[in-house]
């Protein structure tokens, strides 16, 4: 059989570990991953692309010598597993088998502390027996010593107090059924002095559950705050993209104007009753729609090289490529509770963001917004804008969860920030509703106030990049010096004659 395995990881990295036929999988598991530097809980075995039922050992599971293993991810979910206990004959008490489920993450000791009160009407002592010694006349001090269990599985004996802590998964038992075959063996160990050393390690054991717990609590303080989820938050609808057209010209959110902006106070923000919302202005800018169906993007010279792709482009994708598709550890919950903690820091961060509203007609208007703003004050601030406020209209933006809709009544208390997850400069577009009238589909939709301070949005030319040129210019003539060579009459060939 086996005198070795190789074990690969993710990375191509291997590690060969000695075995013998009867040597478990989970020890050349433990012992790969201790020359990987990796922890073993977390990974499996692979052969052939099957896993490898890790409680087998090596001759059963028929492994030739110089086998290739591969070391993958395990699941983190811990599965059921059918136990059964075997009793010995002295210790049945009606029936000499108890089985029940476990999860697969249960120690040896547990399991045997679920059996002890398991039984209907039955108790039984398998953690805690004492045994005097007697010497040969029958005579002894009456002292207890302890008794520890011994465990039968598969072959192997697991008889100290650090392999009873042993976990099912870590014995290679995932899911399915196991047999487990219970003797008691006599130590020199007193039994108060034994029941003393478990508890002890017991009690750390809970000191540190305790301590983790801790550190988790305080790492979800953060987002019990009441913030909502950026990417999924309650009341807000994913809706397809706006049927009405958008000019590529004026959707970048980062173009600057060469002239002053020329900034409104409008009146107080009025809601649809004529009662003031919030009691303060916000200065707007506006911005006339563009004057060309082309976009300027459109109309600027480029180089057709720019889009074909090189070889550093091919290295690129195949090193993603390779990336996505290398195993990958599953986050565990305090690593996912600090990434809560730093996203919801992230947005309590976000104390104001700039807003740029798109009308049906192209026209725009950027005004800023405070953590404190909600989505009814979006709507009251469009509706100011408008002539006709009163016809039906809703607001979408794009998130990284795709188009969305600005939540309306009676959800429209939802805050823009920490609600919605709006940061940075944002893209609003205003969308007709199907109850709205023609009128308002085919006017003007802005004030007359705001539509004569509009302004035309300037984009700054960028000069034309000259050095790929001059960078080009040695090449061809080196090439047609080439040419050139190539195209000569080889020494070898030249006839008797004139040199």
């Amino acid at each position: 059989m086996a005198s070795h395995v190789v074990v690969l990881d993710s990375s191509a990295r291997r590690a060969t570990v000695k075995t013998t036929p009867d040597k478990h999988l989970t020890d050349i598991l433990h012992e790969a991953c201790q020359k990987l530097g990796r922890n073993a809980d977390s990974y499996g075995l692979k052969h052939n692309n099957k896993n490898l039922d890790l409680s087998r050992n090596v001759r059963l599971a028929g492994l030739s010598s110089g086998a290739k293993l591969d070391l993958v991810l395990s699941s983190r979910s811990p599965s059921a597993v059918s136990v059964a206990l075997q009793l010995p004959e002295p210790d049945v008490k009606g029936s000499s088998r108890l089985t029940d489920t476990f999860p697969s993450n249960t120690t040896l000791w547990m399991v045997l502390r679920k059996f002890e009160s398991s039984g209907e009407g039955v108790k039984y002592n398998f953690t805690a027996r004492g045994v005097p010694v007697q010497n040969e006349q029958g005579n002894g001090s009456g002292r207890l010593y302890f008794e520890t269990p011994i465990i039968q599985i598969m072959g192997r004996e697991l008889s100290s107090f650090t392999d009873l802590q042993k976990s099912l998964v870590q014995l290679g038992y995932n899911s399915g059924s196991v047999l487990l075959r219970l003797t008691f063996r006599r130590t020199a160990t007193l039994l108060e002095e034994a029941m003393s050393e478990i508890e002890q390690y017991f009690s750390e054991v809970e000191s540190q559950n305790i301590k983790s717990s801790h550190g988790d609590t305080a790492a979800q303080a953060e987002p019990n705050l009441g913030i909502k989820d950026p990417v999924k938050t309650p009341g807000v609808v994913d809706a397809p993209a706006p049927a009405e057209p958008i000019s590529p010209a004026v959707q970048s959110m980062s173009q600057k104007p060469s002239a002053p902006e020329p900034r409104l106070e409008p009146d107080v923000l009025d809601s649809a009753n004529g009662e003031s919302h919030l009691n303060i202005q916000r200065l707007v800018t506006v911005f006339a729609p563009p004057s060309s169906g082309v976009p300027k993007a459109a109309q600027q010279a480029f180089n057709e090289k720019d889009y074909e792709p090189t070889i550093d482009h091919a290295k690129i994708h195949q090193s993603r490529l390779a990336a996505d598709g290398a195993n990958k550890r599953l986050l565990s919950d305090t690593e996912l509770s600090a990434q809560a903690a730093a996203r919801a820091q992230r947005i309590l961060d976000v104390k104001e963001v700039e807003i740029k509203v798109r009308f049906p007609d192209q026209m725009q208007a950027v005004a800023k917004f405070t953590s404190a703003d909600t989505a009814k004050a979006l709507y009251d601030f469009v509706r100011s804008l408008m002539i006709r406020e009163n016809e039906p209209f809703s607001l979408r933006f794009s998130a990284a969860s795709g188009p969305k809709i600005v939540p309306r009544e009676p959800q429209d208390d939802v805050k823009l920030i920490s609600g919605l997850g709006m940061a940075g400069r944002v893209l609003v577009n205003v969308v007709w509703e199907n109850g709205a009238s023609t009128e308002a589909r085919r006017s003007n939709v802005l004030k007359e106030q705001y539509r004569q301070k509009a302004q035309e949005i300037v984009v700054e030319q960028i000069d034309t990049i000259t050095a790929d040129k001059e960078a080009q210019a040695p090449a061809k003539e080196v090439e047609k010096v080439g040419r050139e060579r190539r195209g000569g009459v080889p020494k070898w060939l030249k006839l008797p004659g004139k040199k």
